[in-house]
């Protein structure tokens, strides 16, 4: 399942994240992938993170033009994602991000589904909220597999960032898909990406976030970018979420998830341990 099937059949336009993000999009200027990566990728950067109704992404237009490009690959200008994390049995690395420890990390597979690209990426915490991403190529086939190539690696990176061993055993925890939008800085090397249409699913249950939100994220090399201004103007502030971490949240229902209970409550409707939000078998 993608996450435009997901959305399919959503109605008003006007308050549909995915409709937004075509709107927002084909209303700033395109800036092609070569000229992204040209200015650089931000591997190493500051993520403020926000949970926007799609009617004030779309009042945010006019501010964003001029301030913003939109990556355009091939004529597409919103792309579809699929994450797949692994943890162990336990789901340390999940633990670890509750508690908010100093080391720790996330391991996933990222799947560019129109391009049929993927790459295999530990997200590493760092000091003063400053995300380090390492990647490498994956075969998308074995995305929702390690294979000894990214085990070798996850044991390279930990030692080399941590200094610590890798778990024993890692397994596939949970799939987040949704549709992303990334707009370009076109006077820095900052980026935003805009998400939406959020499915998370694991063996087979899926939960549907509320269509009408879209997740928008500021990376940049320092902490107040021009969207983060242009959010603020419209009574918007960062919220604590992880993609990963509500996805457990949401799917493994008597996990304690107390730091993100306030995104559980506006993307799903629920509040974590007691969740009854709309979660799906078999779709």
């Amino acid at each position: 399942m993608t996450a435009d099937r997901a959305v399919a059949g959503t109605g008003d336009d006007a308050t549909d994240g995915a409709a937004v993000l075509d709107r927002l999009t084909t209303a700033l200027s395109p800036i092609g992938l070569p000229q992204v990566l040209e200015r650089a990728e931000l591997q190493t950067r500051i993520d403020r993170k926000y949970l926007v109704p799609a009617a004030v992404c779309e009042a945010m237009i006019p501010r964003l033009a001029e301030e913003y490009a939109a990556l355009d690959i091939g004529g597409l200008r919103r792309f579809r994602y699929s994450s797949t994390y692994f943890d162990t049995p336990d789901l340390l690395t999940f633990r670890q991000h509750r508690q908010g420890r100093r080391h720790r990390f996330k391991i996933r597979t990222r799947a560019y589904l129109d391009s049929g690209e993927c790459t295999f990426e530990l997200k590493l915490a760092g000091a003063r909220n400053v995300t380090d991403k390492r990647r490498m190529h994956y075969d998308i086939a074995r995305r929702g597999e390690l294979t000894g190539a990214a085990h070798a690696f996850l044991e390279d990176v930990l030692l080399t960032a941590y200094r610590m061993n890798p778990p024993d055993t890692v397994v596939p925890s949970a799939t987040t898909e949704y549709l992303r939008s990334t707009l370009v800085h076109v006077a820095g090397a900052g980026r935003v990406t805009l998400d939406a249409a959020l499915t998370c699913t694991r063996d087979g249950v899926a939960a549907f976030a509320d269509r009408g939100l879209v997740l928008v994220e500021s990376k940049s090399e320092r902490a107040d970018a021009p969207v983060d201004r242009i959010l603020r103007e419209h009574g918007i502030r960062p919220v604590k979420i992880s993609k990963y971490c509500v996805a457990v949240a949401v799917l493994y229902p008597r996990v304690r998830a107390n730091p993100w209970h306030a995104a559980m409550r506006a993307c799903f409707g629920g509040a974590g341990t007691a969740f009854t939000g709309p979660v799906h078998r078999g779709r």
